[in-house]
């Protein structure tokens, strides 16, 4: 699973518009459907925003990984966002997010969904690329980034 293949340059905003948890979501969501990611935008925020609700996908590490399998989803895509200051995300270890990775899924692509999930945290423990990523003031930047990342660990 390589996530430089499920990410797009227009999937990328930085920063981030919203400075709530539930806006900053809906801004990713929006983002995925403007790029033809997703079929509804509402419907698919709804998923993620419901899941969100039930656990915190704050996972620590100034990182938040909102995610979701739905029917409006074409194919495993992907939309990252740096907040413009860190954000509450009721994180598991209480520390603000500084970036955030919304995952979409077809229902069915269960196995998919995990490895992307799975990867996505893979790459963020590498902390040398968790301060550039975090410190990028680009969306431009913050693609290649992750494209260089990513490529390094498949490489591994």
């Amino acid at each position: 699973m390589n996530l430089h293949e499920i990410i797009s340059p227009e999937c990328v905003k930085a920063p981030l518009e919203h400075t709530d948890k539930k806006g900053v979501i809906e801004e990713l969501v929006g983002v995925l459907a403007d790029a033809g990611k997703i079929t509804d935008a509402a419907a698919f925020f709804e998923t993620v925003w419901s899941r969100e609700q039930t656990r915190t996908t704050g996972i620590g590490h100034g990182l938040a990984i909102p995610h979701g399998k739905s029917e409006t989803v074409k194919s495993l895509a992907m939309a990252i966002g740096r907040p413009a200051a860190p954000l509450d995300f009721a994180s598991i270890d209480s520390k603000p997010v500084r970036l955030v990775v919304l995952l979409a899924s077809p229902i069915e692509n269960t196995s998919e969904h995990i490895q992307a999930l799975a990867r996505i945290s893979r790459l963020m423990t590498v902390e040398e690329f968790r301060e550039k990523i975090y410190a990028a003031e680009t969306p431009e930047l913050i693609f290649e980034l992750l494209q260089q990342q990513d490529l390094t660990l498949a490489s591994s």
